[in-house]
Order: structure tokens, then C-alpha cells, then sequence
């Protein structure tokens, strides 16, 4: 059986402080920059920019991007685990995430450390949108990225990584 594709969710604090959450997909990480981050609120739409894909070994990554760098400042693992597709055609039949994503809708189901369930990008006219599936993990009383503001990795806050010196 094959291994369950990745998701990170990077915390970065470039130009504007932002989430980047990633999606393993035909071997890259296809990604969304969301700006105040995932909500576990069903009624929350987030805004959900797309950006450059990235490497899969990006995933891991974390450090402080030099000022002369494209997207320079902090970068902490907010968040990482596996996913699982669970987008559906209209026969009911799963549709591949690559095809979901020109499709313009997935839904996936996170398993990670901090997010859990499902949840969907979808695509409007002009932006995505990040939404929180009414499901048992759904909590429209908790706001993880107030209350969980630490590297899953590291344990860093974002602040305590912007304080040493830059990786790269």
C-alpha cells in the first residue's frame, strides 16, 4: 500500500506574516499561502493564495531566510502530518488532488499534530478559500494559531526563530 501523502502548514513571516499550507501532490508540494491562518470555525472562509510549488523537501524545512533572499524572514512548522483525498465526482468516484485542484475544489482529510479532519480549498471567481468541514474536529470556540503558536518540530514561536541568525 502506498505511504499517505504529506501536508505542512509553515509559519512565515515574510513581507506580511502568513501560513503556507502545502499539499503533497504528483510529487511536489502544491501550495497556499493563507494569510490568518487554518480555522477549525466551519463558518470561517479563509483566503487562500496560491503560490509556487515546492520541493518535498521543503516540508521539513525551517530557519530564517536571509534579507537578501526571496522571501526572507522566519520560517517555523506550524503544523505536518499525512492527508488523505477525499474528493468525490459526481458519479461519487474520487478524483486525483491534481485534478481536484484544476477542478478548482479539494477536500482532504488532515491528520497532524495540531489539525485534524476535513477541510477544502475551493476556487470563487477570483480567490481560493480555505474552509473547515463541519466534522468532530470542527471547534468554533478554539483558535489554534493563538493557542498553539510553536513549532512542531523545533518548539519555537516564530519570534524565537526570527531571533537567530539566517539559514539561508
Amino acid at each position: 500500500m502506498p505511504e499517505a501523502p504529506i501536508f505542512v502548514v509553515q509559519l512565515h513571516d515574510a513581507r506580511r506574516l502568513h501560513y503556507d499550507v502545502r499539499l503533497e501532490v504528483d510529487g511536489v508540494l502544491k501550495s497556499w499561502a493563507v494569510p490568518r491562518g487554518p480555522s477549525l470555525d466551519p463558518s470561517v472562509k479563509r483566503l487562500a493564495v496560491p503560490t509556487d510549488d515546492h520541493s518535498i523537501e521543503y516540508a521539513g524545512y525551517e530557519g530564517v531566510i536571509a534579507d537578501s533572499k526571496y522571501g526572507s524572514g522566519a520560517v517555523i512548522v506550524w503544523d505536518a502530518g499525512t492527508y488523505t483525498n477525499l474528493t468525490l465526482d459526481k458519479s461519487r468516484r474520487l478524483i486525483e488532488p491534481a485534478q481536484a485542484i484544476e477542478r478548482g475544489h479539494l477536500k482532504f482529510s488532515l491528520h497532524g499534530t495540531k489539525l485534524t479532519g476535513a477541510w477544502a480549498f475551493t476556487r470563487t471567481e477570483r480567490d481560493w478559500l480555505l474552509v473547515k468541514v463541519r466534522d468532530a474536529a470542527a471547534d468554533a470556540d478554539v483558535d489554534l494559531t493563538a493557542e498553539e503558536p510553536q513549532s512542531v518540530l523545533s518548539g519555537l514561536t516564530i519570534e524565537e526563530m526570527a531571533a537567530t541568525r539566517p539559514s539561508a
